[in-house]
């Protein structure tokens, strides 16, 4: 069986981030698959990756890009798989150019957006799990026990 996520970047230097996403599936025990396609320096790879991707099995797509942002939105705008969009914080703007560029998709071109960097990316992990746990029993029960481990590892104790 092919990994039913795909995690993807518009740069190595992304990596970083969206490890986080990576490290939150690896707990859930869901399989991806981790890739370099950036909208602005390899398009055709990114039109390729994108029109192909349900037919290579994915089911859900993160896409994190920095800067003008563009991977998640163009992903969106060429498959009918859900894309979960996490901006990378960028030195210029702190990321905000990158979580504009994200969440603001024309009507008709739906990208999931979550915060910008670490906790996006986790947070991206996490609702991939949970859109596949719709349909998936064993991770729906690891989603469950997941969420019943944070509650008990919160001290109701201020000390």
């Amino acid at each position: 069986m092919s990994a039913p996520v795909a995690i993807i970047m518009g740069s190595r230097s992304d990596w970083p981030v969206l490890r986080h996403a990576a490290e939150m599936l690896d707990g859930l025990g869901v399989p991806y698959e981790a890739k370099v396609v950036s909208a602005h320096r390899t398009p055709e790879r990114m039109f390729t990756f994108a029109k192909g991707a349900k037919a290579a099995g994915f089911k859900v797509i993160i896409a994190g890009a920095g800067g003008a942002a563009h991977l998640p939105g163009m992903t969106a705008s060429l498959t009918d798989l859900p894309v979960l969009g996490v901006p990378i914080e960028s030195k210029a703007l702190k990321g905000m150019d990158s979580l504009l560029s994200i969440v603001q998709m024309p009507g008709g071109i739906p990208v999931g957006t979550l915060a910008i960097g670490e906790a996006g990316a986790k947070n991206a992990g996490l609702m991939a799990a949970r859109i596949l746990a719709l349909s998936d029993p064993k991770v729906a029960a690891r989603i469950a026990a997941f969420a019943a481990d944070q509650t008990a590892s919160v001290s109701e104790a201020v000390e």
